[in-house]
């Protein structure tokens, strides 16, 4: 059996002959209403009214993809958008006057959880709601939606691995013949275990009482996951050729640091109050 070799195109169908509809937006979405549900089951569970949620998701919204956009400029294109300020924020490339249509065609997942954990702060604090309780609840469902988005960059050919002469390869046709790690479905698949892993601690342990724990195992994991499928993973941009880690395990590095003090935070804290 050979490397598959992949060439789905991206785009779906074109609406009003302007605005593509692409896998990656429709899987991105739908992890977003997947998470959304799943959150949904734990608030009726433990009884919390769901207009909270309703409010809560609206922060989220918009906290993950300002973070997402702001992410990929600063951190992975810098040069052009300092350049070109206003393609942060447009759906749009501007040439010599002229605006072309292109979608918001960088994303960076670093970015996102910036803004998710920006976006639950500043509602904890206007709705008066513990921190910590909401950082547990949320980021048991932060790698379902990133699976889904890792999906969404295997649909798109992006973001794909180096080289392998193993027989489980992609070829990514739309780029070039070469047999790839499809470290998009590695990640995908990685983000979806921890999801079992971090939703039967939930369920089946006392976990969901230790205040941080859960958010911490997420953090720490997920990120820790990250940094060693980034070095099956070809660089994005052309400055991480010359970096001993690539701007994936650097940005990665404090996520997983984080996590382990939340988790150990959590633990300790229960033990003070039992």
């Amino acid at each position: 059996m050979g490397p598959l070799e992949w060439n789905v195109d991206p785009e779906i169908i074109k609406l009003f002959g302007i605005f593509p509809l692409k896998y990656y937006g429709l899987l991105f979405l739908s992890g977003i209403i997947l998470s959304y549900n799943i959150v949904k089951h734990v608030f009726k569970s433990e009884s919390v009214p769901l207009k909270d949620l309703e409010k809560l998701s609206t922060y989220l919204f918009v906290g993950i993809f300002v973070g997402m956009r702001l992410g990929h400029c600063l951190f992975y294109d810098f040069d052009y958008f300092s350049k070109h300020p206003l393609e942060m924020f447009l759906p749009f490339q501007i040439i010599d006057g002229k605006w072309s249509f292109t979608g918001f065609t960088g994303l960076a997942s670093h970015g996102g959880s910036i803004g998710a954990i920006l976006a639950v702060i500043l509602f904890s604090v206007k709705n008066k709601t513990p921190l910590l309780w909401i950082f547990d609840r949320i980021a048991m469902v932060a790698p379902v939606t990133g699976a889904f988005i890792r999906l969404g960059n295997f649909m798109n050919s992006e973001i794909y691995g180096k080289p392998t002469d193993g027989s489980y390869g992609v070829v990514f046709m739309r780029d070039d013949l070469i047999p790839r790690h499809p470290t998009q479905l590695y990640e995908a698949f990685s983000y979806l275990l921890i999801f079992a892993l971090v939703w039967y601690l939930y369920k089946k342990t006392n976990f969901k009482n230790y205040k941080g724990a859960l958010f911490g195992i997420v953090l720490s994991i997920v990120f820790t996951a990250r940094f060693i499928i980034e070095f099956f993973k070809e660089n994005q941009v052309a400055f991480e050729d010359t970096m001993t880690l690539n701007m994936g395990q650097w940005l990665s590095i404090p996520f997983v640091l984080c996590g382990i003090a939340f988790l150990i935070y959590g633990i300790q804290k229960n033990k003070l109050t039992v």
